[in-house]
């Protein structure tokens, strides 16, 4: 009821604003609220612009050549954008990966001014156990982003799920979960397994929290013979019921067998918040409906929903349940009551499939989990576009949807598609390609929403943060500075999670591209070592580094650069660096996870990856750059622009000024003279 009548007042506020857009005097009713009356003011600042980011959407001449799907009719609306505009190829900075990427398009410069030079960034003066910094943060740029330069240019600005954008920097625009900012209630989906499985998943030790080291994206959970239920199938089993949390919210799955075939055969589950009534009964497959729910983050309760799957269940009773829960919600958008009025005309956000790092890789049966989530991400993406325009009037909307980045570098495609890999078999490619094409279409159809709803004089920019390249090893340096006597650690015997003897360890991995140093011990607050002890100690390190080699004679240390000279060859910033930064060989990936057995090469789950590639070198990197509307030139650019050239590009056209950050160079050559 509750849930009900929420929708009935919003719907009345929704309506009325939608009645007074369309009064031809443009008038704002004194009886709408302020935070309302705000939204809908209609002004006319000049050129309008919508850029879609989708992550990790690989564009090549090669193997991802968009633009030929497109010719083939595979693509509709990046092939209108091709006949009217201008497009091409971008190149990534280094260490290729999102937050550093997302801050280069968004400031036109390199991280060594807007300072992004990883994700989890270590700063001195604290310590190495965890970040000093996030570069998913907004705080973590030294310079201002696009939206703080148009809305001190009188643009209305509307950020949907953008990487730096919280907590939020705008002050009259519009923030909808900015992802992974430290901000606001994040409400990742969780998958749950009981314990007893935990025994065979521990080994990937830290890889079922959030970056490895937030909160729990699997979670292991005790099962108990069911007591206590009412109204539950007929059972021929004992019945099994665990308790599955998160977010402040519990809900109780009852495990059940109503097979009457003479064995233990588990086949059902029932859901329930109280034990007495069922908000869902699955058999292996199923989704529930979307659920409302109240969900919790720091002792604040807010109105929610939740969408379960029974993944798998086991004959014994074992199980592998998701719950998604709604990603919008009113502590995580800017202003609050935006949330309302999006789960009310838009429904329960899914904004991206699976998570990072990726769990949906363990069952076969996770393929099709990740599909339907996949879908369900792409057309939430999609229907939001309307009615951001429609509801919001904004200026400057930027939109970005995470699960090609998901897609690409899951179990389940990459892999197949890499005509380099012995094991390659056409008849898996056909199908792995069917998947992925369906995926850029879903890009597609979002970005064909923006071209209906948006002004016809507004600019649209598609680009994206990075590529993805096929991935086919692990490397585990810190089971090689383990060998040489340079890492202290222990395992956690019930999770195989690693513990870190920091005072005691004198080197140490940690991502994306970082090595640490100090003959003294890495423990406390670091500090930048030096003296003679520390450079044969780094010079010790360097040369191990690049005497690695894999049983098939592939080094996978292109390039070991000691912390001074990393502005020279990664264009990166001192300050946020280790002391010794390290490029990979494509195919190869550092893994910052250690365990006894101290392999140094393994064969992972996943099949795709982009971190500390040069780009300048691979292909595999790039990403689509298209550009349509007023004064833009329609033509193919010849060659690959760097990810700095965008912004102050954008600006031009748009007749605003270019900051003085800016490193990127103006396209001149796709502008109309």
């Amino acid at each position: 009821m509750m849930n009900q009548n929420r929708n009935f007042l919003v719907l009345i506020v929704i309506i009325s604003a939608f009645f007074l857009m369309g009064c031809a005097e443009r008038e704002v009713s004194d009886t709408v609220p302020d935070s309302y009356a705000k939204q809908i003011v209609v002004k006319d600042d000049g050129p309008k612009l919508y850029w879609f980011i989708p992550d990790g959407m690989r564009a090549d001449p090669d193997l991802f050549n968009i633009y030929k799907w497109a010719e083939e009719g595979k693509l509709p609306n990046i092939k209108k954008m091709m006949d009217n505009g201008a497009y091409g190829f971008s190149i990534p900075d280094f260490p290729s990966h999102t937050p550093t990427n997302f801050a280069s398009l968004f400031t036109g410069a390199h991280p060594i001014v807007h300072g992004v030079a990883d994700g989890p960034m270590h700063i001195e003066g604290f310590p190495l156990k965890k970040p000093s910094i996030g570069g998913f943060s907004s705080i973590a740029k030294k310079v201002s982003p696009v939206w703080k330069v148009l809305e001190e240019n009188g643009k209305k600005v509307v950020l949907l799920s953008i990487p730096g954008s919280t907590p939020p920097e705008l002050k009259d625009g519009i923030t909808i979960r900015g992802r992974w900012g430290g901000w606001g209630a994040d409400t990742n989906k969780v998958i749950y397994e009981p314990e007893e499985k935990l025994e065979e998943r521990k080994s990937v030790g830290r890889g079922f929290k959030l970056f490895f080291l937030g909160s729990p994206l699997t979670r292991f959970v005790e099962k108990t013979n069911a007591g206590g239920w009412e109204d539950v199938p007929n059972l021929f089993s004992v019945a099994k019921e665990v308790k599955l949390e998160a977010h402040g919210l519990a809900v109780y799955a009852h495990v059940y067998d109503s097979t009457n075939d003479q064995n233990v055969n588990y086949d059902g589950v029932v859901f329930s918040l109280d034990k007495e009534n069922a908000i869902a009964n699955l058999k292996q497959g199923e989704w529930s409906d979307w659920i409302p729910v109240q969900l919790k983050s720091k002792d604040v309760s807010f109105e929610s929903d939740i969408r379960i799957k029974l993944i798998k269940l086991w004959g014994n009773s074992n199980f592998r349940i998701t719950i998604l829960y709604n990603n919008m919600n009113r502590l995580i958008t800017d202003p609050a009551e935006v949330s309302d009025e999006m789960n009310f005309g838009v429904g329960p956000m899914v904004d991206f499939a699976d998570n990072w790092p990726p769990q949906l890789i363990y069952e076969d049966e996770d393929k099709q989990t990740f599909l339907d989530e996949a879908r369900m991400s792409w057309e939430w993406h999609k229907k939001a576009v309307p009615f951001i325009y429609a509801k919001y009037n904004p200026d400057v909307f930027i939109q970005d949807i995470y699960t090609s980045n998901q897609m690409l570098e899951s179990r389940w495609w990459h892999q197949f598609i890499d005509t380099t890999r012995e094991d390659y078999d056409k008849g898996k490619a056909k199908d792995a390609w069917n998947d992925i094409l369906e995926l850029y279409k879903g890009l597609d159809a979002i970005l064909g929403e923006a071209l209906e709803n948006a002004d016809e004089d507004s600019y649209f920019v598609l680009s994206s943060d990075h590529g993805i390249c096929s991935l086919k090893r692990l490397i585990k340096l810190n089971n090689l500075f383990a060998k040489k006597g340079w890492l202290k650690f222990t395992i956690n015997q019930k999770t195989g999670e690693p513990i870190i003897d920091w005072e005691n360890s004198k080197v140490i991995y940690l991502k994306m591209a970082h090595i640490y140093v100090s003959p003294n011990g890495l423990g406390g607050n670091w500090h930048r070592a030096s003296g003679s002890e520390y450079e044969k100690l780094r010079d010790e390190v360097i040369d191990a580094l690049n005497e690695l080699e894999d049983d098939n004679g592939v080094k996978p240390v292109v390039k070991a650069v000691k912390w001074e000279q990393v502005p020279k060859y990664f264009n990166l910033p001192t300050d946020r660096v280790g002391d010794i930064v390290i490029e990979v060989t494509p195919g190869y990936f550092w893994f910052e996870e250690m365990d006894n057995s101290l392999k140094i090469f393994v064969d992972p789950l996943t099949s795709g990856y982009k971190q500390t590639i040069d780009a300048r070198k691979n292909n595999c990197m790039w990403t689509p750059f298209m550009i349509m509307g007023p004064g833009v030139k329609n033509m193919e650019l010849k060659k690959p622009i760097i990810h700095a050239d965008q912004l102050p590009t954008i600006l031009t056209l748009m007749g605003v000024e270019i900051p003085g950050h800016v490193q990127g160079r103006v396209l001149k050559e796709i502008i109309s003279s």
